[in-house]
């Protein structure tokens, strides 16, 4: 299901979803002082174009959380919406449903991306 599914996901909204975190990404690095946070976006975009058979681990620290709070105002509301809607879409039909969980796994990503680790 893995490779099927990346590429079925790829070609029927992954596209879009990966090029909503690399816009995220070059509006973060626009600033010196958002350049870390951008480059994590351009990385957690592979993630969004080819997530079928990868896991997300969340774990806690300080600076990580400081991070996602100024992350969530600035562009984590805006993501996690559209991939809300794409999983709500998605899971109209059965045949969708596998689709649109993984767009509500990337919802709760796109709220508190940072900190976490990706299997």
């Amino acid at each position: 299901m893995g490779c099927l599914g990346n590429l079925i996901w790829f070609i029927c909204g992954g596209l879009i979803s990966g090029l909503s975190w690399c816009l995220a990404g070059l509006l973060w690095c626009i600033t010196v002082v958002g350049i870390p946070v951008g480059v994590q976006c351009f990385k957690y975009a592979t993630l969004c174009f080819f997530p079928f058979g990868k896991e997300v681990e969340y774990s806690d620290s300080t600076f990580s959380l400081l991070v996602n709070i100024i992350w969530i105002v600035v562009s984590g509301v805006p993501l996690a919406i559209e991939h809300a809607i794409w999983g709500v879409v998605f899971c109209i039909t059965i045949v969708g449903i596998p689709f649109g969980l993984q767009h509500f796994k990337l919802a709760k990503f796109a709220l508190m991306p940072f900190g976490t680790r990706v299997r």
